[in-house]
């Protein structure tokens, strides 16, 4: 009987070791704004995003619910979501990389800049992607920030004319996560 508890023990030590090594969310923010001057604006965000960091190697990984994006208005919304990025065919968007060089000793200061690398998948169209991320650790979870440029035909996201001059080519996506 004491061989089983000791077994057991054990395995629940290394679980929780080996899990205690990732800090995760599932209430990260994304925003996006893709508007143009002297048009209606064109902005939404979700707080609703997974995020998951393994401190041991610096992977990287998120995914996003296209349906959680919320917009000022609700017609904007539901022509994001069937016209534009056909969220029934396509419901996530997701990150998979590294964070270059980390290393959760090196972190010092309100804000640690890193280079961030991976996939990123937009409507089933996956993109190699390089940004600045910058960390702060601080009481054991870590405060991450990035910001990064997509375009919309880079992701075969397809708009139409009558509306191309309203919408920015270049949609900027900023990214705000608390890991626990």
């Amino acid at each position: 009987m004491k061989k089983i508890t000791t077994v057991v023990a054990l395995c629940f030590l290394i679980g929780t070791s080996a899990y205690a090594q990732k800090k995760m969310t599932r209430t990260g923010e994304v925003k996006f704004e893709a508007s143009m001057p002297s048009f209606e604006e064109i902005a939404a965000n979700t707080k609703t995003a997974s995020c998951i960091l393994d401190e041991t190697n610096g992977d990287f990984v998120a995914l996003i619910l296209v349906k959680s994006f919320k917009f000022k208005a609700p017609l904007m919304e539901e022509h994001f979501n069937e016209n534009y990025m056909e969220s029934s065919k396509f419901p996530k968007a997701t990150f998979k990389g590294k964070i270059i060089n980390f290393d959760k000793s090196k972190l010092n200061g309100p804000k640690t800049p890193y280079e961030l690398e991976g996939e990123l998948t937009i409507h089933g169209v996956t993109k190699k992607i390089k940004t600045k991320i910058n960390l702060e650790l601080k009481e054991g979870k870590y405060n991450v920030t990035a910001a990064f440029i997509v375009k919309a035909e880079d992701y075969k996201i397809e708009i139409p004319n009558l509306v191309k001059e309203k919408i920015a080519k270049d949609i900027d996506i900023a990214l705000l996560f608390t890991l626990e």
